[in-house]
């Protein structure tokens, strides 16, 4: 028989415990993006196939990020999937106050108007179908409308709290 934990220390302890845990968590690391009076873009490692009929992704999006307003009211959003060599655009996405859609930044206007990433290995145009409260974050659910898939490669993954390429 095992000793159960305390539970008190575990509910104290849980954003940091999870942010531990979580380290140890290797993930794909995608770039959202969605069209608002400037575009809006955030780097997410929390991106998730949900459903096959109908194709349903899932990624989570913080409250007060500076994305969350644009996220909020969009009707669709792009999903990028970042190559190993995108650590930088990666870089970009995430830094708070980053000119995001820059000069520096290839990316064009696509399907239903949302921002488009030059250069990624695979990206999605989605329709979002709800926004459910989850703590400080939403999570929004979307279906797929249009996407490309054309150029593969090696994905970029995020682990031990920074972004790296698989090893062979």
């Amino acid at each position: 028989m095992t000793a159960s934990p305390d539970l008190r220390t575990v509910r104290s302890a849980a954003p940091e415990l999870l942010r531990s845990v979580f380290r140890q968590h290797a993930a794909g690391v995608a770039v959202i993006t969605a069209a608002g009076a400037r575009p809006a873009g955030f780097t997410a490692t929390s991106l998730n196939s949900v459903a096959a009929e109908p194709p349903l992704i899932s990624f989570g999006v913080g409250t007060s990020s500076s994305s969350w307003p644009v996220v909020e009211a969009a009707e669709h959003v792009g999903v990028h999937i970042l190559g190993e060599d995108q650590q930088e655009l990666a870089a970009t996405f995430a830094r708070s106050g980053a000119d995001r859609f820059g000069p520096s930044t290839d990316w064009r206007s696509g399907p239903e108007g949302v921002p488009l990433l030059g250069g990624v290995v695979a990206w999605l145009v989605c329709r979002v179908v709800a926004r459910i409260p989850a703590g400080d974050h939403r999570i929004v659910i979307a279906e797929v409308v249009a996407g490309d898939p054309s150029r593969g490669g090696r994905p970029l993954v995020y682990h031990q709290g920074r972004f790296t390429a698989l090893r062979d």
